[in-house]
């Protein structure tokens, strides 16, 4: 039997529900919500239906919209001969908060992952295709994250878009501006040795 009224119990288990939040941050976030004045908690309730309701995937790059293309997509002020391959809307809202990359994305929606039963048919690699083979595209950047499954969907999707005469090229890994070498790792060292550079 829980300790709290039935209300805040289910609101506590809906909380964490939600990825990285454990049952003391789950806790936390209900009490602040009952803390909340009626007409701000509404709001925020308002506000989470809205974005279930309005917001859908984009039928060219399967971002995240409130309209269809998106914004990216429908800009035709962006270079359209270049698709930058992302795993996660996320990403997109990353690459775009930097203001340099003025083409195209595409979302994976995932990464395959064999261990967990991902394969190519279950990401969002279907339309990538499509729209590489249009003819418009010239270069595709792999810009997964470099992890074992995101290298893994690189290397497929280079294999696969290459033959259709486009360039693939992925993104660099390496050091972090500001980053210490005595604390990175043996990958990323590699990496940064591969992906140097002249000066």
């Amino acid at each position: 039997m829980s300790m709290y009224a039935m209300p805040v119990a289910k609101l506590i288990d809906a909380f964490e529900k939600l990825p990285g939040i454990g049952h003391k941050t789950a806790q936390r976030l209900a009490f602040h919500i009952l803390g909340m004045p009626t007409e701000k908690a509404m709001d925020f309730a308002k506000a989470i239906v809205e974005a279930k309701r309005t917001i859908q995937y984009c039928s060219v790059c399967g971002d995240l919209t409130d309209t269809d293309p998106c914004r990216v997509c429908g800009n035709e002020k962006r270079d359209r001969s270049i698709i930058c391959v992302v795993e996660s809307p996320r990403d997109v809202a990353a690459m775009e908060k930097v203001r340099e990359y003025k083409g195209l994305y595409h979302v994976l929606h995932g990464v395959i992952s064999p261990m967990e039963g991902i394969g190519p048919d279950d990401i969002n690699m279907k339309t990538l295709i499509q729209r590489v083979g249009g003819g418009e595209t010239r270069e595709v950047i792999l810009a997964t994250n470099p992890d074992v499954e995101g290298e893994a969907t690189a290397m497929y999707l280079a294999k696969i878009i290459k033959p259709l005469g486009v360039k693939a090229t992925r993104i660099a890994h390496g050091l972090p501006v500001g980053g210490d070498l005595e604390y990175a790792d043996e990958v990323t060292l590699a990496k940064s040795l591969e992906g140097r550079r002249e000066i």
